[in-house]
């Protein structure tokens, strides 16, 4: 990696999301950054600001690249730009390479009209049937950018842009992913009051309708009825999303005080909880409908847990099915995975092992920093296949 920054040279980059706290991108940021500065790229990292009339506004952007069809009125448009004009006006854009991270800044590269620098939209979200206003209403902003970078080919749509694809990563030696002591992993159960009595099944992801808490739990009672389990769900308040506390409360009610069903919602969360609750977990579950990538599956693998995901997204690329995972496409399906691992130990094992391995060759962080360093080389060299490094 420092031959590789050597070649870059003296350079800067500057990466732009909607928040520093919760939610996949802005964890990847807070330790992609500083191993950059590590390398000698200098970077920074800026969050817009909005009220909570933008961010309900992007979360529905969200949903609806997502794929829900819901009409959009024309005012929020209108207030979409206007945050964005306004965020525009208190930033400076003077970096070689700035990186905005998903929709709700997109439109600050109308901003860099007369620019010397290179804009680059990285998408972390499954776009693979969008809808199609709100796509419309991006796409003229999108194409203004230099390249945009996607998790996975089936989210990319036709552009006149060059597109990249970055697999994002984790941190192996983050609080959240490090080893840790059986007796923090036990106090932090003991700490939420969850019994190891019997096998435990744990989803971690944001309390949001994509990510399916409600088809888990009913997943969970259908593997119940032949083989006696424990259900931990857990999420945090991520700031630029609204709808979470909504759903939570339709999780409580599918749930209905079952006392082998623990809902954790989490103002803030300690990433060596987090850590606990994976290690702690027979099986781990990411049973998304639509899903940019979902590093949580990732997370676990590099834990040797076996994993159930839902066959969309990103996740078919971690989960190799039946080598590194299984993959599912209904209630039903996990209800039945979730049976065939608690009873096929050996099985549930080898998933694991596999999975770390996949995990070590392509998801760990050292690989998105060598993506980084070839984006800077490559948007230098735009119309070559092929760089020389002499």
């Amino acid at each position: 990696l420092y031959i590789l920054a050597s070649h870059v040279g003296n350079r800067s980059i500057k990466m732009v999301n909607s928040t520093s706290t919760g939610g996949g991108v802005a964890e990847m940021l807070h330790r992609l950054v500083p191993l950059l500065n590590e390398l000698g790229v200098e970077t920074k990292w800026e969050v817009i600001k909005g009220g909570s009339d933008f961010f309900d506004i992007t979360k529905a952007f969200h949903n609806a690249l997502q794929g829900n069809k819901e009409v959009l009125p024309s005012e929020v448009f209108n207030t979409y730009r206007a945050y964005n004009e306004m965020n525009s006006h208190e930033m400076d854009f003077d970096e070689d390479l700035i990186v905005i991270h998903d929709p709700q800044p997109a439109a600050l590269i109308q901003s860099s009209l007369h620019r010397n620098n290179k804009w680059v939209w990285r998408c972390h979200i499954d776009m693979s049937h969008p809808n199609q206003q709100v796509w419309e209403f991006l796409r003229p902003y999108i194409e203004q950018y230099d390249a945009a970078i996607f998790s996975s080919p089936l989210f990319s749509p036709e552009l006149s842009i060059p597109q990249y694809r970055f697999y994002p990563a984790i941190d192996p030696l983050a609080d959240k992913n490090r080893d840790l002591d059986i007796s923090y992993i036990n106090s932090t159960l003991e700490k939420y009051k969850i019994p190891r009595d019997k096998p435990i099944i744990t989803q971690i992801s944001r309390y949001d309708p994509w990510k399916d808490p409600v088809g888990v739990i009913r997943a969970f009672k259908m593997a119940r009825k032949n083989v006696d389990c424990r259900l931990l769900l857990v999420g945090d308040k991520v700031a630029d999303d609204p709808e979470a506390e909504a759903i939570l409360t339709k999780v409580k009610k599918e749930a209905k005080d079952d006392p082998d069903i623990h809902i954790i919602f989490l103002t803030q969360s300690i990433p060596t909880e987090i850590n606990a609750f994976q290690r702690a977990s027979d099986i781990i579950l990411q049973k998304s409908l639509r899903e940019g990538f979902a590093l949580t599956v990732s997370e676990a693998l590099w834990k040797y847990r076996p994993v159930i995901g839902g066959s969309v997204g990103g996740i078919p690329a971690q989960i190799i099915h039946g080598f590194t995972g299984m993959l599912v496409h209904s209630v039903e399906g996990a209800g039945l995975q979730i049976r065939t691992l608690l009873s096929q130990p050996e099985l549930a094992r080898s998933l694991g092992e596999n999975g770390h391995q996949r995990v070590k060759d392509e998801f760990l962080i050292t690989k998105s920093l060598k993506r980084y360093l070839l984006l800077l080389l490559a948007l230098d060299h735009p119309a070559q296949d092929t760089i020389s490094l002499t």
